[in-house]
């Protein structure tokens, strides 16, 4: 094993199939093959090589032609990472239209417009993965909407809220992060290049930018308006929005992953007969699933860290930067998908354990209803002096281990003026959850009209 993506054990902690199939050496090899005969095939149509010569390259340049071990031998012997594709496709296609293969073209020009290729690949299967996440997370909160927990600051109790509003912060943030995805189609991200050696067309003659803006068309790749050879901007801003919407999901796993905890006890992902939580503690339910979540967003980090590294291109060219590129691509686009997925599994199948929810809130006996006591009393006596009368009794409560309602009870400017029942109607957290409905399915109501 080299790599996780490549260990059989533990690529499914990683990646998905449909996403490693797009970073293989076979597409990648298939691409570079489908531009050299789009190369080929324009430059016989606009008469820059004969017609025949491009016919014969176009019938050769196919993945079946091409062994890749072969390949990778003679690219380690010559130094070169595509010289030993031109070679074989020169053999291939004969002794005359051989001397037309490749025609023009500099390396960088076939390695970034296949990288780009499969960078589109990868792009749509995110894409298309991420709106899958969408509509369940957006059935989920829509199901949740009322069921009552605490919310928390600081990792600490502080006031009522629903699952279904922690479920529709994190749909309006997941809604933010497709829509950064998708708009970077927008942003003449996608684009390929076929302009020689500096990005001057000048081995390709007059009809260099027509042959570029032909094949690029016929690839299904944007033309740039110049050069972008030592201009690696795009890669990087694919990948810090990339960065971005795996912050969101790291911060999802890692919300679930305290959730989860024994002495919380509000969630469980999904378990099936079978899964083994430890190896020696029988009786273990550890969230597998959810650490895989929430342990992406590192590496995930990490690797826009380095994309951005590839911008500081020495000249027209290096590989000193240039090669980030081959090791953030695949990575981040796997992890990320890995994490797609995974939250989707994760939320489609989270099971909620809505009585423990209710117990905590009323673990502190009454205190997350300070509050709304405040407020109350506050209408009688002002607010300020209010919020100095909770004070007291809320510290009096922690400190001595008492209930809390009982410590703010016993005050004479509280039972001189309110009953009892007044301030247990007040602990009610159905009626302490302000306008959290409405702004949910404010929520809801984005996400199916960004679904359709």
């Amino acid at each position: 094993m080299t790599d996780v993506l490549d260990s059989t054990l533990l690529q499914g902690n990683f990646s998905t199939p449909e996403m490693r199939a797009i970073w293989d050496d076979n597409n990648k090899i298939k691409n570079q093959l489908k531009i050299e005969a789009i190369l080929s095939k324009i430059e016989g149509e606009l008469g820059v090589i004969p017609q025949k010569a491009a016919e014969k390259i176009v019938s050769k340049a196919i993945i079946d032609n091409f062994d890749i071990d072969t390949l990778a031998k003679r690219s380690a012997e010559k130094r070169h990472s595509l010289i030993a594709l031109i070679e074989q496709l020169q053999v291939l296609s004969g002794e005359e239209a051989g001397e037309y293969v490749h025609y023009g073209a500099t390396t960088q020009d076939i390695v970034d417009t296949g990288t780009m290729l499969q960078t589109k690949e990868a792009y749509c299967l995110l894409r298309k993965h991420g709106k899958k996440l969408i509509e369940v997370l957006k059935k989920q909160t829509s199901r949740y909407k009322n069921t009552l927990m605490i919310g928390r600051t600081h990792g600490i109790q502080a006031i009522p809220i629903t699952f279904g509003f922690k479920l529709a912060i994190w749909l309006d943030e997941l809604l933010r992060d497709q829509q950064r995805l998708d708009e970077l189609d927008n942003h003449q991200i996608f684009v390929g290049s076929l302009s020689g050696a500096v990005g001057t067309y000048a081995a390709f003659g007059e009809k260099g930018p027509e042959i570029e803006r032909y094949a690029l068309q016929e690839i299904g790749l944007a033309v740039p308006n110049i050069s972008w050879q030592p201009a690696r901007d795009r890669f990087s801003e694919f990948a810090t929005t990339l960065g971005i919407y795996s912050g969101t999901l790291g911060k999802i796993g890692h919300e679930l992953f305290n959730l989860m905890k024994t002495e919380v006890n509000e969630v469980c992902e999904p378990f099936k007969k079978g899964e083994i939580g430890s190896s020696t503690m029988p009786q273990k339910r550890n969230p597998a699933l959810i650490e895989g979540l929430a342990s992406l967003t590192q590496p995930i980090f990490k690797d826009v860290g380095l994309m951005l590294e590839s911008m500081l291109i020495d000249g027209e060219r290096d590989a000193i930067h240039w090669r980030n590129e081959w090791v953030v691509l695949p990575e981040i686009t796997n992890y990320l998908d890995a994490q797609i997925t995974n939250a989707t599994v994760i939320i489609e199948g989270l099971q909620i354990n809505e009585s423990q929810m209710i117990k905590n809130i009323q673990l502190q006996n009454g205190l997350p209803f300070a509050e709304r006591i405040m407020f109350q009393i506050g209408k009688v006596v002002g607010k300020q002096t209010a919020h100095q009368i909770v004070y007291e009794s809320a510290m009096t409560a922690i400190e001595h281990h008492t209930n809390f309602i009982d410590t703010l009870y016993e005050r004479p400017e509280i039972n001189s003026q309110f009953s009892r029942d007044d301030i247990l109607h007040w602990t009610d957290a159905s009626e302490d959850i302000g306008s959290i409905k409405q702004k949910i399915d404010t929520v809801v109501q984005k996400a199916d009209q960004f679904i359709g």
